[in-house]
């Protein structure tokens, strides 16, 4: 059952990773776009930080599974601190982009303080697994790096919720609504769980 559950999860993490490139494959009516107006579509700025924000955030997702594997952490540490390099500056970026286009969010202030909340607790969950491992703390920057991939898992969430509720509800502001937080409350409330259940197996070698 953990293997089934490890799979799916890194299966979505692949998939919601790689989403962003329909982007720029299909009309700018696709996804959520579609939920904007003409107006904010054609802002240079908010283009800007939308596309970074899809894009690095992406990375981020499509890349920072692989730092929980337990034999890369042992065996490549090398590996390991590359591609946290990597997932760090992608999340930092998108989150900082995340939190912009958070204030033009649909569906009001509701919506708007959900994004942009998730926006800040990537990025300080994130810096401070940075700060953490600097500091040569390795079990907090672990169980740190746990909560902001937690928060980086909102953009599969997201996806699996907003289309069970749209249907069950009927109206899609709504559920855009709960959406909003529902997509990484529960996240960082079962990471929580995990963690303090001793459910998740923390490497405390700092192999460099």
């Amino acid at each position: 059952m953990k293997r089934f559950v490890t799979i799916v999860f890194v299966l979505l993490s692949i998939l919601v990773g790689l989403y962003p490139l329909a982007y720029f494959f299909v009309d700018r009516t696709f996804g959520l776009l579609a939920s904007k107006n003409t107006e904010l579509l054609s802002d240079t700025i908010w283009n800007i930080a939308f596309y970074i924000h899809i894009i690095l955030s992406g990375i981020a997702l499509l890349i920072g599974w692989i730092q929980f594997n337990h034999k890369v952490r042992i065996k490549k540490p090398k590996l390991h601190q590359l591609i946290g390099y990597i997932y760090v500056v992608n999340a930092i970026f998108g989150g900082m982009s995340g939190i912009y286009i958070g204030f033009f969010a649909t569906g009001g202030i509701i919506v708007s303080l959900g994004f942009i909340c998730l926006g800040v607790v990537w990025l300080y969950t994130t810096i401070k697994a940075y700060v953490d491992i600097k500091n040569g703390e390795i079990l907090l920057h672990q169980k740190m790096m746990y909560y902001s991939y937690a928060a980086c898992f909102a953009a599969v969430t997201l996806r699996i919720w907003l289309p069970i509720l749209s249907i069950s509800i009927g109206d899609f502001i709504i559920a855009y609504r709960i959406v909003a937080w529902l997509c990484w409350v529960p996240n960082l409330i079962v990471t929580y769980i995990l963690i303090s259940k001793n459910k998740i197996v923390f490497n405390l070698q700092n192999k460099k």
